[in-house]
């Protein structure tokens, strides 16, 4: 079972993560959305496509752009669609 923790909080945790470039990327339903707060940053990856980012918020301390997301990926990158995975000092435990 993977689980994301930052300041002390399990952000998300499942035991059905695809593992894409070494980051575990958790569906969507296994992702605490009251922790998740969505924020304006938008990356591109050459074969994913456009990622979206969340803050995660914790207790009132923001961590801006920890986690990030692809809504409508291209088709090499379909498995991850909407699934969640965090950066930027969220723990990954599995």
């Amino acid at each position: 079972m993977a689980k994301a923790i930052w300041s002390g909080q399990v952000v998300a945790e499942s035991n059905r993560c695809e593992i894409v470039e070494g980051n575990q990327y958790f569906p969507p339903d296994a992702v605490k959305r009251e922790l998740l707060k969505d924020s304006a940053t938008h990356t591109t990856c050459g074969w994913k496509g456009i990622a979206s980012y969340y803050d995660v918020v914790v207790d009132g301390q923001v961590n801006k752009d920890a986690a990030w997301y692809y809504p409508d990926p291209k088709p090499e990158a379909k498995n991850i669609a909407g699934y969640v995975a965090f950066w930027k000092g969220v723990k990954i435990e599995s």
